[in-house]
């Protein structure tokens, strides 16, 4: 849960401001988008090992220079 105390004499614009920073990092609307709808144990898998692959092509790309 993502938790801003207001402190003395600070406007609340700067307050919602640091809010909106820790909720982003915290990752909440990542995870509610994520867990709107169903997706199947292997179709997760299966997407895992495309972006493991892709994740190694790129770092190869970049190990060759």
């Amino acid at each position: 849960m993502v938790e801003v105390t207001v402190r003395n004499g600070e406007q609340l614009e700067r307050a919602l401001r640091r809010f909106k920073k820790k909720w982003e990092r915290a990752g909440v609307l990542r995870e509610i988008k994520r867990k709107s709808f169903y997706i199947k144990p292997s179709d997760e898998q299966r997407a895992a090992r495309k972006k493991a692959v892709r994740r190694r092509l790129r770092l190869a790309r970049y190990s060759s220079y």
